[in-house]
Formats: structure tokens, sequence, C-alpha cells
């Protein structure tokens, strides 16, 4: 026989206040939760509302542009997009800028990752004042750097030259890159290193096969950070460069003419300036997501 609930007057109001209290937790918890949602919406389109304005000014004339406030274009058209990608002014300067960027990305990496790793394995003397000059570099504005880049560069010859903006950019790309890598190498313990040189691994084959798959997602997060600099990055870029190797920043920035500035052009040209980092972005999101969670960022 199965016990029974008291029905006694004192404990019929204990259970009808405990479900009131049940059903005014639940209620203030949904409340929160839309709250909540309602919050992340709001968000969502504040962030999204000048991208989805950009693309939206991208399809309408420049007449339409300049009449009034559309929400959406009202004369479709796309021949800003067709100008940019037929106009070698417009689409070299896109070719320009992933050509050194890529470029820098190589360079930055390729120096960096023996760097952190002697930062994380070894102890010298001076090590901890030359990895702090080596951040100090990030503390800098690319102004500063300017006038001497921009001499010794039209010295010897690599004035507008891609060699030249990515080696430029390596100034403060690399310490970024190696301060990213040396909290990801610190993590990795030291007996595996001592373990594959016990087994007969050489130090390059160890260093490609085992250690660098351990840090991928650190690698993954450098070079994120490594493009989202170099791709943005204006003034070092424009002043290095005048015609051969120009960016599309600075080729944004000459878009005014007789007839005045062409904004639907400059829409376009900023779409797809996007484009490559949400392809950046997408290729490398696992170890982003992977390396936020773990490393020094």
């Amino acid at each position: 026989m199965s016990d029974s609930l008291p029905t006694t007057p004192d404990a019929v109001r204990q259970r009808a206040a405990a479900a009131d209290n049940r059903r005014r937790r639940s209620a203030r918890s949904a409340s929160r939760q839309w709250r909540r949602r309602g919050l992340m919406a709001a968000y969502i389109v504040f962030v999204l509302l000048p991208i989805y304005w950009l693309l939206n000014m991208s399809f309408q004339s420049n007449t339409e542009i300049l009449g009034g406030l559309t929400l959406w274009p009202e004369d479709f058209t796309t021949e800003h997009y067709a100008k940019i990608l037929t106009e070698p002014s417009w689409y070299m300067g896109y070719v320009n800028s992933i050509t050194y960027v890529l470029m820098n990305m190589l360079i930055s990496i390729s120096v960096a990752l023996p760097a952190a790793y002697a930062f994380s394995r070894y102890q010298f003397i001076g090590d901890k004042h030359l990895f702090f000059w080596l951040l100090t570099n990030l503390m800098a504005p690319p102004a500063v750097f300017l006038l001497p880049y921009f001499q010794l560069y039209y010295t010897v010859g690599l004035f507008d030259t891609h060699v030249a903006v990515a080696l430029a950019h390596c100034l403060f790309n690399i310490p970024l890159a190696v301060w990213i890598l040396e909290g990801f190498m610190s993590g990795v313990p030291k007996e595996i290193d001592e373990t594959a040189f016990i087994d007969g691994y050489s130090f390059p084959r160890f260093f490609v096969k085992i250690f660098i798959p351990m840090i991928s997602s650190g690698i993954g997060v450098t070079l994120f950070f490594l493009f989202m600099f170099s791709w943005v990055e204006l003034l070092l870029a424009s002043t290095l460069t005048s015609t051969n190797a120009q960016p599309i920043a600075s080729v944004m920035t000459q878009t005014k003419g007789a007839s005045g500035i062409d904004w639907g052009a400059l829409a376009a040209a900023g779409t797809l300036t996007i484009l490559p980092g949400i392809v950046v972005v997408y290729f490398v999101r696992n170890h982003i997501a992977k390396g936020f969670a773990l490393g020094r960022t």
C-alpha cells in the first residue's frame, strides 16, 4: 500500500506554496532566457547592420545611393562588381594585397616557430629581456618606422614591391607570432622531446612530425592574427608602394573622380574585401576555437 500525502490544512498549504514557488521560479527563468535571447538578437542586428548596409549599397546605383534611404535596392545592379572584376586598377589591388599577405604569413610563421620553441624550452642569459624587447615592437605605431623603411627600401630597390610590404609587416607580426606560439609550446611537456630523441628522432624530424601537429591549434590562431594585421594595415602598405604593388585599401581611397566619389564601386570593393577574412576564418575555425580556450590568447 503506497503512502498517501498528508491532508492536514498545514500540509496542503505548504504543498501549494511549494508549487507556487516552483511556478514563479520557472516563470523567472523563462523571462531571463527571453531577455538574454532578445539582447543577443539586438547585438547581432547591431553588428551585422553595417555589413548589410554595405552589401545593400553595392547593388544600388549611385543615383539611388545619393537619392534617399532605401532598405533594399530598388534599381538592382551588378555594374559595380563588374567594374571591379574587369578593370585592372581595381582587381590588381586584391592580387597585390593577397600576395604580400601570404608572403608575410609564410615568413613570419617560419621564423616564429623555432624562435618560440627556443623561448619555451631553453633558458639563457637575457632571455626574459629579449622576449620583452620583442613585445615592445607591438607597442609602437607603424608610423614610427615609416621613414626608415621608406628610405631603406628606396635605396636598395625594394620600393613598390610585394617583398617590401611583407618584410615591413614582419616587424610586428613576428613578435606577435612568437608570443602566441610560446604559450602553446610551454604547455607541451618537455618529456615528449626527450622521449623522441631517445627513440632516435633527429630534431628536424621530431619538430615537423611530432611537435608541430601537437600545437596545430596554436598555429591556426597565429595564422589568423597574422592575416588580420597584414590584411587591414594601410599606412605601411600604401606608403611603401605606388603602382605595381598597391593594396586594395589604398585603391579604395582613390575613388574620387571628376563626377565625385563612386559610392557603389566603393561599397562593392568593401564587400569583396571582407570575403578573404571569411575564407580564412572558415578554414581555421576549429583551431581558433580550441586555441582561444587553451592558449595564451
